[in-house]
């Protein structure tokens, strides 16, 4: 009877544990991607035969992601001020994936638009929430290799679900099916998510040193760091350039083009694990040499052969996994956990702005000379390296 008990408490144990539940959000985050990104990845064609143009489409895709991060804010300081965390969550979730399969029932391309723009809003309202539920886990584990981690599962599901939607389509099925087939693995994440919130009801349980942990606020460094993101988020060139420099250079065959994208995914999500755990060893000096590799991306993509543009897109994949690990984990260092949401807020709005803005600047540079973009590019995160070395000095 002992023994039983003892058992039960052991395996109760490993129930709530801080892996557990980054696994089993991870898996969420998995489930969804497969759902939202592999729509992403034919709703500019799905617009299109709905009848509209080139600059609706433009216009949609620039809205949508500005939307998804300004809104993040809002959203971020909501959950701070009602500790909602799980609702938010679980709402911005459901909007988010119901809106994809949805899609296989847009009668015009301006409900398609409206549907595309909610499924952004959904991804807006959960995010700063469910961030600082990992940020919670991050005290037990470090904050480095949670949010390294849950990035990798992140980009399994992004890789996979483009490569479902391409197999859908070469076997005959139409965009509405592939759409409509997006229920599933919808309806896998929202279940696995409910069963999360039931596991784990309290994740603020993880933390350790809570009475430390209150007394950090927003502080200088925590503005620096923000001064830092949009430096490195400005500079950061967006894949449709690369990919439009990648075919009018003729650098490679244009079928050729999405295997550079999923080299860049794998590395992603590598660059995630490995930088995560540097992270938690030695903190910002991890960071900082990710941003500096990630720094030469745009000379090696934009000015050689295709070798040397392959070898731009590994470097570009080990900074956009640093961006979506690492750079969350230093929130958990700056913010207390009560004010993570708000900090995770401002993080992503002003991320998301930066890379607009930084993105439509190096669309004009692009236009006039290739050498402008890589200029403005390599100045604005060499300014997020002497931003953060200057945190570090702090």
């Amino acid at each position: 009877m002992l023994f039983t008990k003892k058992t039960l408490l052991n395996q109760n144990s490993r129930l709530k544990s801080p892996l557990n539940f980054i696994i089993i959000l991870g898996i969420v985050s998995f489930l969804s991607d497969i759902t939202y990104e592999g729509a992403r990845s034919v709703n500019g064609l799905f617009l299109g035969s709905l009848g509209a143009s080139a600059a609706v489409i433009g216009f949609v895709s620039g809205l949508g992601e500005l939307t998804g991060y300004a809104l993040r804010l809002l959203s971020g300081f909501l959950s701070d001020r009602t500790k909602k965390y799980w609702t938010f969550t679980i709402v911005g979730y459901s909007l988010n994936l119901l809106a994809v399969p949805l899609l296989a029932f847009a009668g015009n391309y301006k409900m398609a638009i409206l549907l595309i723009i909610l499924e952004r809003i959904g991804k807006a309202i959960r995010t700063p929430s469910r961030d600082v539920m990992l940020s919670y886990a991050g005290s037990r584990l470090g904050s480095g290799w949670v949010f390294g981690l849950h990035e990798a599962m992140d980009q399994i599901g992004a890789t996979s679900g483009p490569l479902i939607v391409m197999w859908l389509l070469s076997t005959s099925h139409s965009l509405r099916e592939s759409y409509r087939f997006m229920f599933f693995p919808a309806f896998l994440a929202i279940l696995t998510l409910f069963i999360a919130r039931l596991s784990y009801p309290q994740p603020k349980d993880f933390i350790l040193n809570r009475g430390k942990d209150e007394k950090k606020g927003f502080d200088k460094n925590f503005y620096l760091y923000i001064a830092s993101i949009c430096f490195l988020g400005a500079g950061y060139v967006d894949f449709p350039l690369i990919a439009f420099h990648l075919q009018k250079a003729s650098i490679v065959p244009e079928n050729l083009i999405p295997l550079f994208y999923a080299v860049a995914m794998v590395i992603d999500a590598l660059s995630a694990l490995v930088f995560g755990k540097l992270f938690d060893k030695y903190g910002l000096p991890a960071l900082i040499s990710g941003v500096f590799l990630s720094l030469f991306s745009s000379p090696f993509v934009f000015l050689f052969g295709w070798k040397f543009s392959l070898f731009g897109m590994v470097l570009w994949g080990i900074g956009l996994g640093i961006q979506e690990s690492t750079l969350r984990a230093q929130i958990s260092k700056l913010v207390a956990s009560d004010k993570r949401g708000t900090a995770f807020g401002v993080f992503n709005t002003f991320y998301g702005f930066s890379w607009f803005l930084g993105s439509t600047a190096m669309g004009i540079f692009y236009t006039y000379s290739v050498f402008y973009l890589i200029a403005f590019s390599f100045l604005a995160q060499f300014l997020s390296i002497v931003t953060l070395l200057k945190i570090r000095k702090k």
